[in-house]
């Protein structure tokens, strides 16, 4: 062993963690909270992606999207307002404002109060227990590395040429792009493009393959497209970009598909086909970390990397790119690296909901219909339309469903799909009992508001009690009642 990778007699830190996204806060938290001396090195802004470029940006903007929509249906429910004028600068301004708001729960001076010693600068790694900040080096018994992700750009001729807007850079903008294409029909293409069309773009997305959110509920999916389609989006699936020119102060892009060429002009793209891990000049080589084919850290069951001091969690190994995922490996990886020695944790991602929160929201956890198929497992399906729910109607709102997947014979779920206004609430419940092993007639026998949305769940796990009624016995039981009317 060289001497520079040997092993230091004392450490400065229990724990080092590089990046204070979703994933490296909660590490630097779970690890102070625990005792423990740890360090937080972030070379940009605190709160990562999710405060700053993600989550709570694009919720914001949605929110802004969602009262334009509101407005433009004033008449169903007996009221005159003119159509909405869009000051797109001061809703961007607004997003802003959301961020600020948000920021001091992700801040330096929130995590020093916790203990933790917040870094600023450019973090690398230069053995399995030292970190060079700058002209500084830090020892930690254990690393950990929750650098996230930045968003993928895919290899098209041309598209290097124009300036792309992404999930990271759009938030600059400050005026409306009249026509923008939107490439990617996952997610955050899904999110986007419903927003950019409510409040006035003329928008265009474009997904290669057959249809919008593949890794949904195929019913589920179909709704939500029709009503992007309905606020103006238009889709194109099945449409795979293979050139991109310059076309004036926009651009064009060449697409094929089955049945030929195509092209189209734009505005503005906007790049949302996925994100790639952010490792470039971290230094993981000198400490033995490797990497999948894919550019993402290879970790075990327990979050430690090949190397054994050194672990990983959130959007930098996945496999699922969502802040309560990174959330949620953070506990793990902070509890390995620091009590590993005593006892381990393997992550568990059994019962990990997911939300797209396009309108209709469309939410799930667990498996699919199709994925329980796919796997051969034995299954039952039962639908709960939302349009029949009260509160949805009264709201005017009443468009979706929800769909359990339960183990043939069992009241116990595999799994849940929704998809109608607020799902990425409704799931809540269904991920609890899922958890906890609670089957749907515990879920029936629980009592719900009047009028809620939150009854939908429990008229689904009704609508499956339906159908599993003793039948034996309720012939029992009529013959009993017979007998007492004479």
């Amino acid at each position: 062993m060289s001497a520079s990778n040997r092993r230091p007699e004392r450490f400065d830190y229990n724990l080092a963690v590089i990046g204070a996204g979703s994933a490296g806060l909660v590490a630097a938290y779970v690890a102070a909270a625990s005792g423990a001396k740890v360090c937080l090195i972030e070379r940009e802004r605190m709160g990562g992606d999710c405060l700053n470029t993600g989550c709570v940006p694009s919720k914001a903007l949605l929110r802004a999207a969602a009262v334009a929509a509101t407005i433009r249906r004033a008449a169903e429910f007996g009221l005159e307002a003119p159509p909405p004028k869009v000051d797109f600068a001061a809703v961007m301004e607004r997003v802003q404002q959301v961020i600020r708001r948000v920021e001091p729960h992700d801040s330096v001076e929130r995590y020093t109060a916790l203990g933790v010693d917040c870094i600023a600068g450019d973090a690398q790694i230069t053995s399995p227990w030292t970190v060079a900040v700058d002209e500084r080096t830090l020892t930690a018994r254990a690393l950990v590395v929750a650098t996230g992700a930045v968003p993928a750009m895919p290899p098209i001729p041309g598209l290097d040429g124009l300036h792309c807007l992404t999930s990271d850079n759009l938030w600059k903008l400050r005026e409306l792009p009249a026509r923008l294409l939107v490439l990617g029909g996952g997610p955050v293409g899904c999110e986007l493009a419903q927003a950019f069309a409510r409040l006035g773009s003329e928008v265009t997305l474009v997904e290669m393959l057959p249809r919008l959110l593949l890794r949904e509920d195929e019913e589920a999916a179909r709704l939500v497209a029709g009503s992007l389609g309905a606020d103006g989006v238009r889709v194109l699936t099945g449409q795979r970009a293979i050139a991109f020119h310059r076309d004036g102060s926009g651009g064009r892009v060449e697409l094929e598909s089955e049945t030929g060429r195509d092209s189209l002009s734009f505005d503005q793209v906007l790049v949302a086909v996925g994100r790639r891990p952010n490792t470039a000049g971290l230094g993981l080589e000198n400490a033995g970390i490797e990497l999948h084919a894919d550019g993402r850290i290879k970790v075990d069951s327990f979050l430690r990397t090949t190397c054994p001091s050194a672990f990983a969690c959130g959007d930098v190994t996945g496999p699922y790119q969502l802040t309560h995922a990174a959330g949620h490996q953070a506990w793990y990886c902070a509890m390995n690296a620091l009590f590993g020695s005593l006892k381990r944790f393997r992550v568990d991602y059994s019962v990990l909901p997911w939300v797209t929160f396009t309108d209709p929201e469309l939410a799930r956890v667990g498996l699919t219909e199709a994925e329980a198929r796919e796997q051969g497992i034995a299954c039952e399906v039962t639908r709960y339309g939302i349009d029949e729910l009260d509160r949805a109607i009264a709201d005017g709102d009443a468009r979706g469903f929800v769909k359990l997947v339960t183990k043939a014979g069992s009241d116990r779920l595999l799994g849940v799909t929704i998809v109608g206004p607020h799902a990425g609430e409704l799931i809540a419940e269904y991920v609890l009992a899922m958890r906890h092993r609670l089957g749907l007639r515990k879920l029936l026998n629980t009592i719900h508001s009047y009028p809620t949305l939150a009854e939908a769940n429990r008229h689904a796990a009704g609508e499956w009690q339906r159908h599993h009624l003793p039948g034996a016995l309720l012939k029992l039981a009529g013959a009993w009642h017979r007998w007492r009317r004479r």
